[in-house]
């Protein structure tokens, strides 16, 4: 009984519970984005602390994925395409930004915490790209 009730919900709420998920994923990603594309110098240096190679190139690119990108995700407009570039994004900064096994004792729960955030994340996303945008988007009209 539970269990029909719980997949007749998921089945029906399908177009309200993929634009939560959209606008879940948007809000993490927009500001950041935006953050970025208004400070890239800054985001590049990060980058060239890092030991990425072409920092400002990267700082671009990575600028433009993680705000078109989530954009692109908000208004369900093909998110086939945008969807799996951000959760690249996501894994990426995983490893720049959280190398937990590189972290003293002190800083060690959380970056291990914060790296494994950021590959659930990447996990949510890539279910909006299996599934797609859903009933309320761009994609469907």
């Amino acid at each position: 009984m539970l269990s029909r009730t719980v997949d007749t919900v998921a089945v029906r709420g399908e177009w309200i519970i993929l634009l939560v998920a959209r606008v879940l994923i948007a809000a993490l990603f927009i500001p950041a984005g935006y953050g970025k594309l208004t400070n890239i110098a800054g985001f590049a240096h990060y980058l060239e602390t890092k030991g990425v190679p072409a920092p400002m190139a990267f700082a671009v690119i990575a600028g433009v994925v993680e705000f078109f990108g989530s954009l692109a995700i908000l208004f369900g407009f093909k998110v086939r395409y945008a969807a799996p570039l951000l959760a690249l994004f996501t894994v990426i900064a995983a490893f720049l930004g959280h190398p937990f096994w590189l972290a003293d004792a002190a800083s060690f729960t959380a970056q291990k915490s914060n790296f494994f955030k950021d590959l659930a994340i990447a996990g949510g996303i890539m279910v909006i790209y299996v599934h797609g945008a859903g009933p309320l988007s761009v994609d469907r009209r």
